[in-house]
């Protein structure tokens, strides 16, 4: 895992060495086994290492193929690469080190973009055909691994992360006030947009050229194209249940194998819950006293459902059925405002829920290894979130699909709110249009929906997109703070060929009777439905009771998150209050004092539960104080 850095100038002036070197310094942490730089004229190539596999200095990057014509530089892992060398080997390719680098290399020169089709792994790579003089940018199929990228000042820039892009000279950090608006109406990036203008990310499933002429000049990069994308579908015959079950059992197990290619130490997230659990099950089989992490909470002083938070107790046991080499985090109140500036300055743009709970995460499995295993990927795979797809099951049409849909995924506020919030910004909310920027995700999928089960697809598909790809940037940016690679095995090519193919009430086990409550009894008895329920991932959860105890399979679902709603009314009430009050804050030079500050009362006096915008408005403070 490493991170990578790069540019082209715009009219042939030669690229300067100390600019690459002080793009890889600043994103240090994804790679602090080795550096190197590669000049071409006008463009300059930059890589930090995180050697993973083949140790030696034959993994070196920036790396050139036997011809020297091709040099990349790579950030990633590709668990196939065995298979694609015997490949290549076969079409009279040579290799000189053990490295998937190098494969990825010779299957680009093999075969051009189309490689990527063959990849099964997560990855983020440039490549620069010195001949052609033209750069290839692609990004794996989930967005495991980020990739970024502007024009300015004359020339092309890419990288890991947007802060190795600011220091190019001419690369100055400024607020994107589209994006704000984008962001505190989902608490997510639904569009390739960024905070920072004029900064995109390089959508999953994509690859990019940027060609140059004989002088070096570059033409305007031509836009992302897109080499794959999720296909969620009913199948036109099913398998029999059993027969799905044992699939998936001989899925997840390959999936998990491939996983664990590497030369160095490899461990495993163990939550309370069967996704994690289960990973280390099948881990444990092939690593004798697997390392496991938990991160738990302190509950001394949370309260309702905030309670259920710490799952510590469940990991314990696991951990006792699997023989683990088991490790314990427990995060109290404070532990965010004592990560906070040190996190913004790795997360570079919010996403999605409240993420200081994995930085620790990260911290705590980096201590004992350099890779560690997640089970990210298996809810919007497997339907793991039924209270949001039971919302939108009946319409009238796609559109109307699509109004249903919106009204939930505003997270942090309705478009009322978001207008007197933002009443500053009076250009940026005539241009920006959340409701549209929801529907263009689907810029393939808007086809005649004739099934409930339709609609249950499409949102399978809008969560991988949306929500899976926010969850998987975040995990990135904070596990490589800590110079740790994570990997996920739920999103093996094979597992998300075979999940899409997977018929709805494989998946979902209510869905008839929450049609019939939206056709006929709309309104509050269809609540009940919305709720955290034992529905959702059942499939999965039949296929797991083979690894685990039917105790953690059947468990109702909980998200990683730590009881901050008690304790922003609690023990972080002052903080919250010192960030976000005082009029010198600088959220309040993009939005409304007024409506800001009755939003944050709203949470510490209890009227209502806002954790979410509030953490989403102290990682804003933040990253203004930080990146403005």
């Amino acid at each position: 895992m490493c991170g990578i850095a790069g540019f082209i100038h715009f009219g042939g002036k030669p690229a300067c060495p100390e600019v690459i070197r002080r793009m890889t310094d600043a994103i240090r942490h994804r790679g602090p086994d080795g550096e190197g730089q590669f000049i071409d004229g006008a463009f300059g190539l930059g890589h930090r290492r995180l050697a993973i596999i083949d140790l030696s200095d034959a993994g070196s990057q920036p790396m050139h193929d036997s011809e020297k014509r091709y040099v990349i530089s790579y950030n990633g892992e590709l668990y196939n690469y065995r298979t694609l060398r015997k490949t290549l080997q076969a079409k009279g390719h040579r290799f000189r080190s053990e490295t998937d680098t190098e494969v990825v290399l010779a299957a680009y020169a093999e075969w051009g973009a189309a490689a990527l089709e063959r990849f099964n792994g997560m990855f983020a790579f440039a490549v620069w055909d010195r001949i052609e003089r033209r750069l290839f940018l692609a990004r794996d199929r989930y967005g495991i691994k980020p990739l970024y990228y502007t024009i300015a000042d004359n020339a092309f820039i890419f990288a890991s992360e947007i802060k190795a892009m600011l220091e190019y000279p001419s690369c100055e950090a400024a607020l994107d006030q589209n994006a704000l608006i984008e962001y505190f109406t989902f608490q997510n990036f639904f569009s390739d947009a960024t905070l920072f203008r004029s900064i995109s990310i390089v959508p999953p499933g994509t690859y990019m050229h940027i060609p140059a002429n004989g002088d070096d000049h570059v033409s305007a990069p031509h836009l992302p194209i897109r080499y794959w994308d999720y296909d969620f579908r009913e199948p036109e015959s099913a398998l029999a249940e059993d027969a799905y079950i044992d699939r998936l059992d001989e899925l997840l197990t390959q999936a998990l194998r491939r996983n664990l290619v590497s030369d160095v130490e490899i461990g495993c997230y163990l939550s309370g819950g069967m996704d994690t659990g289960t990973l280390t099950a099948l881990a444990a089989r092939a690593i004798p006293y697997v390392k496991t992490y938990t991160v738990g909470f302190d509950i001394t002083s949370a309260s309702g459902v905030e309670l259920a938070y710490d799952e510590r107790s469940t990991a314990e046991y696991m951990s006792y059925l699997f023989k683990t080499e088991h490790y314990e985090m427990v995060l109290k109140s404070g532990d965010m405002e004592r990560c906070m500036e040190q996190l913004v300055w790795h997360l570079e743009e919010p996403r999605v829920g409240q993420s200081y709970p994995n930085f620790y995460a990260a911290k705590l499995a980096s201590s004992f290894a350099p890779v560690v295993i997640s089970g990210a990927g298996s809810d919007e795979l497997f339907g793991g979130y039924p209270w949001r797809y039971y919302r939108a099951v009946v319409n009238n049409d796609f559109e109307h699909y699509v109004d249903k849909y919106y009204q939930f995924w505003q997270r942090l506020m309705d478009d009322d709110t978001i207008k007197r919030l933002f009443s500053p910004l009076p250009d940026a909310l005539s241009r920006v249009r959340p409701r549209d920027i929801m529907r263009n995700v689907y810029h393939r999928h808007a086809g005649e929906l004739t099934s409930p089960e339709d609609y249950i697809n499409h949102s399978l598909y809008f969560e991988a997109k949306t929500f899976l790809h926010g969850l998987l940037v975040v995990e990135d940016k904070l596990s490589m703070a800590h110079s740790l690679e994570t990997r996920v095995p739920f999103l093996d090519n094979d597992l998300v060929d075979f999940a899409m193919s997977v018929p709805v009430h494989c998946k979902l086990g209510n869905l008839g009777e929450v049609v019939r409550l939206n056709e006929n009894e709309p309104g509050a008895k269809t609540e009940r439905y919305y709720n955290k329920t034992r529905d959702g991932k059942l499939i999965l959860r039949k296929a797991m009771s083979r690894f685990i105890p039917e105790t953690v399979t059947q468990k109702k679902k909980q998200g990683f998150s730590a009881p901050d709603a008690s304790w922003f009314r609690g023990e972080s009430i002052d903080y919250v209050r010192s960030r976000l009050l005082p009029g010198s804050a600088r959220i309040y030079d993009f939005m409304d004092r007024k409506e800001t500050r009755r939003l944050v009362e709203d949470h510490l006096s209890g009227r209502c539960n806002r954790r979410l915008l509030l953490w989403s408005l102290l990682c804003f403070e933040e990253w203004c104080r930080r990146f403005l």
